[in-house]
Formats: C-alpha cells, sequence, structure tokens
C-alpha cells in the first residue's frame, strides 16, 4: 500500500477503534516548519506500515512550537505492531532532521459523539481547536455525561457562532478525559467566539452552565492549531 495524502483526515470513518493523540514541543517556528517538511518526507517515501492504521494527521501549533499528532487505529494491537515494526526508523529519520524533539504525552481515547456545528457539511477548517478535559479520577459514565452535556448544551445555544465547523469528543480509554477535536473556519472565528458572553464558546445558558460548573473538572485546556499533514493507505 502506498501512501495518500488528504486535505483533512476522516474523523467518523468507520473501523476506527482507536485514536491516538498526542503533541511534540520542538522548540521554535523554524523548527516546527522544519519538522512538517521531514515527517512529510519520513512518511511519504515509505510505503504505508500497517492496515490497521488508517490514517495519521499533524497540525502546527498556534504557539509557534508544538505539533499535534493524532492517528486513526482499527485496534489497540495495529498500534503495537506498527511499534514494534514500523516506528523507529521513521522517528530516526525525524530525529536526525529536528534533532531535541520533546515527545509529551500520548493518550488513548475512543470517539464518543461527533456534530455538525451550524453549516458545518463542505466548510474547510483553517483551525483545528483542541478542547482537552481532565477528570479527577477515572469514570467512564462521567466522562459521556459530560459530553452529553455540551450536546445539550449545543442544540439549545440560541446564538451559536457560525465559524464553527464540526466536534469530535473523544473519550480516554483510561477513564479520566475528554478531548473534543473542533475544527473552525478560522482561528479569528474562534477567538472572536471566546469573546462573547459566556466563559467558552456558548452563549450565558444554563446548559453552558451545567458544563462550566461540573464537578470533578480539575484540569485541561484549549489549543489552536493549523492542518499540516494528514495521510491514509493508498490501494
Amino acid at each position: 500500500m502506498f501512501v495518500q495524502t488528504n486535505p483533512r483526515p476522516n474523523l467518523t470513518r468507520s473501523g476506527v477503534g482507536v485514536v491516538k493523540s498526542s503533541t511534540w514541543d520542538v522548540g521554535t517556528p523554524e523548527r516546527q516548519r522544519a519538522a512538517v517538511e521531514v515527517i512529510a518526507k519520513a512518511w511519504e517515501s515509505r510505503d504505508w506500515p500497517h492496515e490497521g492504521l488508517l490514517s495519521y494527521s499533524v497540525c502546527t501549533g498556534e504557539d509557534g512550537r508544538s505539533l499535534l499528532h493524532y492517528s486513526q487505529w482499527t485496534d489497540a494491537g495495529a498500534y503495537l505492531t506498527f511499534v514494534r515494526e514500523g516506528r523507529d526508523d521513521r522517528n530516526a529519520e525525524i530525529d536526525a532532521g529536528v534533532p531535541g524533539i520533546e515527545r509529551l504525552a500520548l493518550r488513548t481515547y475512543e470517539l464518543y459523539r461527533s456534530t455538525p456545528l451550524g453549516e458545518g457539511a463542505g466548510r474547510v477548517p483553517g483551525s483545528v481547536v483542541i478542547v482537552d478535559v481532565e477528570f479527577d479520577g477515572p469514570d467512564p459514565e462521567r466522562q459521556r455525561d459530560w459530553t452529553d452535556s455540551v450536546f445539550e448544551a449545543l442544540g439549545t445555544d440560541p446564538h451559536p457562532h457560525p465559524g464553527g465547523i464540526s466536534g469530535h469528543f473523544h473519550v480516554s480509554t483510561d477513564g479520566t478525559r475528554v478531548l473534543n477535536y473542533a475544527e473552525w473556519e478560522s482561528a479569528e472565528a474562534h477567538i472572536e467566539a471566546l469573546s462573547g458572553a459566556g466563559q467558552g464558546v456558548g452563549s450565558p445558558t444554563a446548559q453552558w452552565q451545567k458544563v462550566w460548573d461540573y464537578p470533578g473538572v480539575t484540569g485541561g485546556g484549549v489549543q489552536r492549531y493549523a492542518p499540516a499533514l494528514s495521510f491514509s493507505a493508498g490501494a
């Protein structure tokens, strides 16, 4: 199988069992650009590494130093096989091109719910907003209840910002986190949404207040990225 380059990952594609998400800190905007170039070369110059890997995507952080890695797998076993058989040569080429990359937390998720935002269909995202929510302990039921509360707030919001395209809510397999991979028309649209009357991108409604005051949330954050690379297997 050869490597196929795509404009963006298909976040709701069938057959995805687990998602791996991690960030790299490369230090500077110059090294960030160089890392994207060497990642592209390392992947495009080799065959697709494993049939259980469905897609691999990279986004560049607005901070000028971070890279978001997002990959879709049929199951956890496929990822472990890739680690044993196909990851080291790619990483060695990347590290030779950009030495000193700091690889931060790698976490495993399952996609729980997705939704288009506004007139989402057909619009191309200029910005990816990662919303990371951490709870005070493992509780799969709580992960899903918090996410369901967000969907209720989105569905009852009287003034949703038109710049939102989609939201894809993932629950970590250890029961402690929720990750929303949200697509927006632009970073400016997301910044404008944050400047509204609510505490986030939502309106000041009772449903959003329930989300903002949800018990047991101990951490997390919001980070904006720009789509950079997305690969999948070609026939």
